[in-house]
């Protein structure tokens, strides 16, 4: 494997984690079983200091209605356990779910941050939803974008950001201390990989990223940002650990090769229909979760492209 300094430095710090070098962060999952999403409150213990991770801002696309019930969770158990929000963390601009990002933040502080390459996905769907120059595709609508291995804290843990294409070009991991936070990279064991055919998304770019991740030591916690049921399994599952990615997961484990990933991975994609909540999704995502400006009435409206996609 070529060197990779930056995987390196990830290494190291989950290592020390495990060492009990640092603390451990407490990481509180939150679940929505509407859209299959889980978020995530990860802090250090010993100074109280947190992120929040892929938040979920209800939406009723029949009504065209949002609420903040699934934020509301975060709210009270940030305020129950006493936290103090630093950021306000996107894996990538996800095509299931609102992120209720804006309104934690009005809530709570913090930072709002995704991978740089939130720009690319900017561009192409700027061009889906034909947005005119008021929608800036320069990523000012987040606090920070992220580059792959820049270094992090949460009160006294590191966190790393990883970046991990191949599902949309600005997919990233957050390695908080002996936590790995993949986004849709992966999936329990049993169900195995995200799609990569969304525009910008590559399956062997895909394959490669997970091989990176998984090169993490084997004991490091994985949280996943949604489960979807495996057939034959009952309960919603979103924790497992790189040693049970390397050794089970049903897509990719060891031993299964990039080409024959890559042709599992474009067939099985070639299936499947578009998410439920696409068009909503990466309209208001792709904003940083805000909603788009008022028309002269003083509603706000979503775009419905016709054919495009």
């Amino acid at each position: 494997m070529h060197s990779d300094p930056n995987l390196k430095l990830a290494q190291e710090q989950v290592g020390g984690a495990l060492n009990g070098k640092v603390h451990s962060p407490v990481v509180r999952a939150f679940f929505d079983e509407t859209t299959f999403t889980a978020s995530f409150v990860v802090h250090d213990p010993a100074l109280k200091r947190a992120a929040i991770i892929d938040s979920v801002l209800d939406f009723d696309q029949p009504s065209g209605r949002t609420s903040t019930k699934s934020a509301d969770q975060i709210i009270d158990y940030v305020g129950a356990e006493d936290l103090q929000v630093d950021w306000l963390l996107e894996t990538h601009a996800h095509a299931d779910h609102l992120s209720a990002a804006p309104y934690l933040q009005e809530k709570l502080g913090g930072k709002l941050a995704i991978g740089r390459d939130i720009l690319t996905v900017q561009e192409t769907f700027g061009k889906v939803f034909n947005e005119g120059t008021e929608f800036a595709r320069d990523g000012s609508q987040f606090d920070h974008l992220f580059d792959d291995g820049d270094r992090m804290e949460i009160g006294e843990i590191p966190f790393t950001a990883l970046h991990v294409p191949g599902h949309t070009p600005a997919d990233m991991a957050y390695i908080i201390g002996d936590a790995a936070f993949v986004g849709d990279t992966m999936f329990m064991p049993d169900y195995g990989t995200a799609r990569a055919d969304f525009p910008g998304g590559n399956a062997r770019v895909l394959f490669r990223s997970i091989r990176r991740l998984m090169e993490l030591p084997p004991q490091t916690r994985v949280f996943l940002c949604h489960d979807y049921k495996a057939a034959g399994r009952d309960e919603f599952v979103w924790e497992t650990t790189i040693g049970a990615q390397r050794t089970a997961n049903v897509h990719v484990h060891e031993g299964v090769t990039e080409d024959e990933f890559v042709t599992m991975r474009e067939q099985r994609d070639a299936t499947l229909g578009m998410p439920r909540l696409i068009l909503p999704s990466i309209q208001i995502n792709m904003r940083g979760g805000h909603l788009p400006e008022p028309e002269a009435n003083g509603t706000r409206y979503l775009k419905l492209p016709v054919n495009a996609l």
